[in-house]
């Protein structure tokens, strides 16, 4: 029985941990490289997660130049 998911070792960083940063920066956005520095992960995988935070509705993002791209947290209603 497969659930159609690759098998694989659990992620280095939660989600949870990566808005985190977001939600303590006192910066309104932060870019790739800034999320990068913060967390255990190359830049080409923390740009995949925050595509996929991005996805899920977490995070709202905007090209700002060339390959530069800068995230910020979903209004989620909750505050």
């Amino acid at each position: 029985m497969s659930d159609g998911s690759k098998p694989g070792p659990k992620p280095k960083v939660s989600d949870e941990e990566i808005l985190r940063l977001f939600r303590e920066s006192t910066d309104p956005v932060l870019s790739t490289g800034e999320v990068t520095e913060e967390v255990p992960l190359k830049r080409r995988a923390t740009y995949d997660r925050l595509v996929a935070l991005n996805e899920q509705g977490e995070l709202n993002s905007k090209q700002i130049g060339g390959r530069n791209t800068v995230w910020w947290l979903a209004e989620t209603g909750e505050e």
